[in-house]
């Protein structure tokens, strides 16, 4: 019963990554309420969002051909700090790591109300943005990649406010370099954790296929679906649960 109710939590979560994204808002608490520890899920999320996060980075990838070849260095500081990150997680003390999770929670639903604001922004200023030095922005982005690497939630967010520094100038180029570093930074986690033994794979095969086909469902009714409407009931889901970790006992 308990797998079943996962593998509904994980199709609902891929379906919201289709359609607005923060699907890890829905399934990190799902796997808290199912009883594993929080590293243990927060590792588990990460096996469960990598193959939606890679199918995101795959349907940009026509634009993605048209980008030029050295924006793509920026991967680097994504996958170095990624790695750090996951070997931090794998160090901190559960205790510790446990009292953290409602204060991460809380800076992702942060981070992701405000993403449409910075769509928007983006969308308009994009013939006007500044060109920072690429090397600067790579270096910017490793605090980041630690971050994504360490906990996740909310650096798309992050890396699509970096990307505004580019002299990128197609919004679906951007978008496509966000998902191909969200992509890369949960391919690490996932290949790290599951040799550290941080994943618990007696949940992950159902949720996956879950995570799978509800991205299948989504993008298919991405078009017909208000974005904003399901934006905001992530955002309310996220701070409920960012409250009730607040006042669970510790």
């Amino acid at each position: 019963m308990l797998s079943l109710g996962l593998f509904i939590t994980s199709l609902l979560a891929g379906m919201v990554n289709s359609v607005a994204g923060g699907g890890i808002l829905v399934i990190f608490p799902a796997l808290l309420a199912a009883g594993l520890p929080p590293i243990t899920a927060n590792a588990t999320s990460n096996l469960i969002s990598w193959p939606g996060a890679l199918s995101s980075a795959y349907g940009y990838r026509a634009h993605l051909r048209k980008l030029p070849a050295k924006y793509l260095l920026l991967l680097i500081p994504c996958f170095v700090g990624a790695v750090i990150g996951a070997v931090l997680l794998a160090q901190t003390d559960s205790h510790e790591f446990a009292h953290a999770v409602p204060w991460l929670v809380l800076a992702a639903v942060l981070l992701f109300t405000f993403q449409p604001f910075l769509h928007r922004h983006l969308a308009r200023n994009l013939s006007q943005h500044r060109n920072a030095p690429l090397v600067v922005i790579g270096l910017a982005l490793l605090p980041m990649s630690i971050y994504g690497g360490y906990f996740g939630a909310g650096f798309g967010f992050l890396m699509l406010a970096f990307l505004g520094f580019t002299r990128i100038t197609d919004m679906h180029q951007i978008n496509g370099l966000k998902n191909l570093a969200g992509a890369t930074i949960t391919l690490v986690c996932t290949i790290y954790f599951g040799f550290t033994g941080l994943i618990d794979w007696h949940f992950a095969p159902a949720m996956i296929v879950g995570s799978l086909l509800g991205g299948f469902i989504g993008s298919h009714w991405a078009q017909r679906v208000n974005q904003a409407h399901v934006h905001n009931l992530i955002v309310v889901v996220g701070l409920v649960v960012a409250c009730m970790l607040f006042l669970k006992p510790s």
